[in-house]
């Protein structure tokens, strides 16, 4: 299947719309990327996918200057394995499986290779997560879940971190297998449980209810949706560590979930491909509910 990419440039002021316009194309198997083209200047926004592009001719509608561009025939999966070397963020050293040896003393291995279920650790996202997770209070996370799990890398991390079962979900069934692979490659298959669920809509998930920590590395869009279900699966006092989204997008989800009874703990900004995403650790009120 041919391999292609899509791409347009626009100013600066006009990026984030786009990305918000386009981020639903995500779902559909494509990666919706940007990068700044020069210092306070325009942005260029790149969509790759394989096959059929209709869908992506379709969200693009009036896009300025579309240029379509044929990749070559490579095996992108081997080429970011290779190119995907390890490193530390707080108590994790994050290594893909070709790079076992030389594991720094006293840091936590995840091992986590470059293939169909996102989530290596690489972007300022998951880095973002765990670095917030090393500073939760054990004794405030028994009853954790990952919502959009992907790799499995954060749901990982907690079991690893915490030595304790911790349950995930992902809306791709066949990212749940490679979830439920990558717990056993890190020897926290039995603490690890994965689930095909939209959400939190799932009936292993809804059992689990009311959580002390919903983790949710998504999108800025789908994360102001999913406010309300957070917010009644948290327990009060609980937490939501919500990331997926730019520095610009963060206002919006604090106000969305400060309507659901969310107060702003603390945060961390982290830069890939020369844009800044913010990680957002909220607290449900006790008052709430």
């Amino acid at each position: 299947m041919s391999a292609w990419k899509a791409s347009f440039v626009v100013p600066a002021g006009e990026r984030l719309p786009w990305e918000e316009a386009l981020e639903h194309l995500n779902e559909d198997g494509f990666v919706v990327t940007s990068r700044e083209v020069s210092r306070d200047g325009p942005w260029c926004i790149e969509i790759f996918g394989e096959g059929a592009k209709e869908k992506v001719k379709a969200a693009l509608g009036d896009a300025p200057d579309l240029h379509w561009e044929e990749l070559p025939d490579t095996d992108w999966v081997a080429e970011n394995q290779r190119s995907f070397r390890p490193f530390e963020v707080g108590p994790f050293w994050v290594h893909p499986s070709h790079v076992a040896d030389g594991i720094p003393v006293g840091l936590l291995p995840l091992r986590i290779d470059a293939g169909l279920a996102f989530g290596t650790g690489t972007h300022a996202t998951t880095r973002g997560c765990l670095r917030l997770l090393a500073t939760l209070d054990p004794r405030e996370t028994a009853n954790t879940v990952d919502v959009g799990s992907g790799s499995g890398i954060l749901t990982i991390a907690m079991a690893k971190l915490w030595r304790r079962p911790v349950i995930g979900g992902d809306n791709d069934a066949e990212t749940v297998v490679v979830a439920r692979e990558n717990a056993a490659l890190n020897g926290v298959g039995d603490l690890c449980r994965f689930v095909h669920a939209v959400g939190l809509h799932a009936r292993e998930l809804k059992e689990r209810a009311p959580f002390d920590l919903v983790v949710a590395n998504i999108l800025a869009g789908p994360l102001a949706e999913l406010s309300e279900s957070f917010a009644k699966a948290v327990r009060p006092g609980g937490r939501v560590m919500l990331s997926g989204l730019l520095v610009e997008q963060a206002a919006h989800i604090l106000s969305a979930y400060a309507l659901r009874g969310f107060s702003f703990e603390r945060r961390v900004d982290l830069e890939t491909g020369g844009a800044w995403w913010r990680t957002l650790l909220l607290r449900r009120l006790p008052s709430d509910g």
